[in-house]
């Protein structure tokens, strides 16, 4: 059975503030964006104790908290610390997935007993943590990454916590469903609708009316009620090969948006960023993914993998643009994010046909300049429908620069 470890820094960007300035220490603060556009990205334990909650604006959080620090955040500072921090968990296992900028998904399972068993691990890392960063994490243990989710995000804050798959059936059975990982509030309301509340009832729910319901993922919501999860965990540098495996940007958007032109505007612009990034780094690859995340926070992924290898960024974008017009939005959007996958090198073949030759001399042109005279010189038109200062822009949220396996 896998033992597999999920690593959660607490409250980390406010953490990481009130750690570099002794005069916050103790006081309820609020971490917040540099543009116009600007909510909590995280609260100190502090403000959360006085009603400060993680995306709130700032009226919202200055009526809960009349006192609250507000901090610009530094992501060069929050991404240096997670990479510091996946150092710690290298010494422990190879597979080391770095999920997010304060997650991390460890496997340990042919490892744990090499240094005392999981819990022995978990100790010495939170103990590392503390000691060289001066910050807490919560550490949950499981056999699978649903459950150790689950289990970490119920030991909050500086918790240490493991859950053998015996104990999952207890704790799940009364266990709201919005508790799981991957349920969202709209899923949550869908399922409550028609009459499951908790993980227990999930799990013994009928496949076929949980499939006529929610299509695809009906099998794959019952497995979550059951504390089944079969997916692996991710590490992004394959022992030491530096092999990509995907190359992604993300951007919060100036204001929510709904308009399909605009909608289009922001894809162009991901597109063409990822697509420079791609050639940049002679990369070509066969899957686009899309990720959107609403006004209320709930974000999901959709991907299509293509015919043929690419980094032509008019070819992400239309592939974009296709998985878009597949889905129905419900709410206005405040993200988007593109990535390119399945990648494999870029030789520089010349191709049989003059047109895509074309192209790519096109491409290679726009980069050049950009390259020289800054990354926003030469775009598209459509991009004149943005807002300037788009808020935060960043590679996909695995922060770059952490292993050779994601650029």
């Amino acid at each position: 059975m896998k033992i597999i470890m999920l690593i959660d820094m607490d409250a980390y960007f406010a953490s990481i503030e009130q750690k570099s300035n002794p005069h916050l220490l103790g006081k309820p603060i609020g971490v917040i964006g540099s543009s116009k556009r600007t909510i909590i990205t995280t609260a100190s334990y502090e403000a959360r104790a006085r009603g400060v909650k993680t995306g709130m604006n700032l009226y919202e959080a200055k009526s809960a908290c009349p006192e609250i620090i507000l901090v610009v955040g530094n992501n060069r500072k929050y991404t240096y610390t997670c990479s510091e921090l996946s150092r710690i968990y290298m010494k422990y296992t190879p597979d080391v997935e770095v999920y997010s900028v304060d997650e991390a998904f460890l496997d340990v399972t042919d490892t744990q007993h090499l240094f005392g068993g999981a819990m022995r691990i978990g100790t010495e890392i939170k103990s590392e943590i503390k000691r060289i960063f001066g910050i807490n994490a919560t550490i949950g243990i499981s056999y699978n990454k649903l459950m150790a989710k689950l289990v970490s995000d119920l030991s909050k804050p500086d918790g240490l916590k493991m859950l053998t798959k015996e104990e999952s059936k207890a704790m799940l059975a009364d266990l709201p469903t919005k508790e799981l990982w991957g349920i969202g509030r709209h899923t949550a309301e869908k399922l409550k609708a028609i009459g499951i509340n908790t993980c227990g009832e999930l799990g013994r729910a009928s496949s076929s009316m949980l499939r006529s319901r929610f299509g695809i993922i009906g099998e794959r919501l019952k497995a979550m009620g059951q504390g089944i999860d079969a997916s692996a965990v991710s590490a992004h540098e394959l022992h030491g090969t530096g092999t990509v495996k995907s190359i992604g940007h993300s951007m919060t958007l100036p204001g929510d948006i709904w308009r399909k032109i605009e909608i289009e505007a922001y894809l162009l612009k991901l597109s063409e960023m990822v697509g420079a990034r791609a050639r940049k780094h002679k990369y070509m690859g066969s899957v686009i993914t899309v990720t959107i995340r609403y006004k209320s926070f709930e974000t999901y992924t959709r991907q299509k993998k293509l015919r043929v290898y690419t980094n032509d960024s008019h070819g992400i974008f239309s592939t974009a643009m296709e998985i878009i017009k597949e889905q129905r939005l419900k709410e206005p959007v405040r993200l988007l994010g593109i990535s390119l996958s399945g990648l494999t090198e870029d030789t520089g073949q010349i191709s049989l046909f003059e047109e895509i030759n074309k192209r790519r001399a096109l491409l290679n042109a726009v980069d050049s300049i950009n390259d020289r005279y800054g990354s926003s010189t030469a775009g598209w038109a459509l991009y004149a429908l943005m807002e300037t200062n788009p808020g935060v822009i960043s590679p996909a949220w695995r922060p770059h620069g952490i292993h050779k396996g994601y650029i």
